[in-house]
């Protein structure tokens, strides 16, 4: 049973697929969790209803009444306004420009705090992980596409148009693979794990072999990123190559936010980090060293985040704690 006297805070992590509410203490344990699908087709008000519900339900989770709770923090994929709390544009949603933080007040009663779901992560791995003590960070998440934060001075940075941090869609191959954003060759066309199925796929149209079609068919309709990490390990040698590359466009985006902003650590999260660390991170660190321009990578530490899926819902506990003090 929970302490009144105790504060709490809720972070939400608010994805095109799943939600996910989690419950932290003062010092950010996480003492309870609950999880939803998005069911994003149904529109924004039937999504805000559904992240309203996946709050109570953690809050219940820890046996703790709403009015405990100092706040809500929500990471939300896209650009958004934190001082308005409007998601500006969500495409993965489909949003455009939604009072999220209004209408969630409304039904929870609890103060709402919205940020953009990477710079949230970004929070999250500097307080959780880095104990708050780099200057300057830079947080890279591979996932579904690819999404970036910046941290510099101890500030979150947003840009000129809120927009800061958008490392997806830095060009590194001119003329490459279409991205969802219309341009060719983007980093997250070229790395995300999207990317890397795609890449798969198409391969196996056209008749290579690998052991993914063994393992799951040959459509690789099913494909997850653990598969990939499965294959490489029984000696699938065109799974190692096609995930070295995507690790090698990596190092070179490290490479170039380090020649850009010259953090103090480089942090790499997300999903496709989480499950292929062992077989990417050594491979990004390198080809990072390669790049960087002679001098500008000294004492800069590229590390993988061990925060995992619980990056976003930290990250967006400490936004409350932030504002709420």
């Amino acid at each position: 049973m929970a302490e009144s006297s105790k504060e709490y805070y809720v972070g939400v992590d608010l994805g095109a697929t799943k939600i996910l509410a989690g419950v932290f203490d003062e010092k950010l344990n996480c003492l309870g969790k609950a999880k939803m699908s998005t069911k994003s087709q149904r529109g924004p008000e039937a999504v805000i209803e559904r992240v309203a519900r996946c709050v109570g339900d953690a809050i219940d989770e820890c046996d703790l009444a709403a009015k405990q709770v100092r706040g809500v923090g929500v990471g939300a994929p896209g650009a958004s306004d934190p001082e308005s709390g409007r998601v500006i544009f969500a495409p993965n949603l489909v949003w455009e420009n939604v009072p999220l933080k209004k209408s969630l007040e409304k039904r929870l009663e609890i103060p709402v705090y919205v940020e953009n779901d990477c710079n949230i992560q970004t929070l999250g791995v500097h307080e959780k992980e880095l104990k708050g003590k780099p200057r300057h960070l830079v947080g890279i998440f591979l996932g579904t596409g690819v999404g970036g934060g910046l941290i510099l001075d101890g500030q979150l940075y947003s840009g000129f148009n809120r927009t800061a941090g958008e490392i997806g869609h830095m060009v590194i191959e001119v003329g490459g693979p279409k991205c969802g954003c219309g341009n060719k060759g983007c980093f997250e066309a070229l790395a995300s794990r999207s990317a890397i199925f795609r890449r798969i796929q198409s391969a196996v149209k056209d008749g290579q072999k690998t052991l993914l079609t063994d393992m799951l068919g040959g459509d690789l309709d099913d494909l997850r990123s653990g598969d990939l990490r499965k294959a490489i390990r029984r000696g699938d040698k065109f799974v190692e190559k096609v995930v070295e590359e995507a690790a090698e466009y990596t190092g070179i985006a490290v490479a170039n936010v380090i020649n850009l902003l010259n953090p103090e650590v480089v942090v790499i999260g997300g999903g496709l980090m989480q499950a292929l660390e062992d077989e990417m991170m050594a491979i990004i660190i390198e080809t990072a060293h390669d790049y960087a321009m002679q001098g500008t990578d000294k004492g800069i530490d590229i590390l993988a985040s061990q925060l995992g899926d619980d990056a976003g819902i930290t990250g967006a506990a400490v936004l409350v704690r932030r504002n709420s003090k």
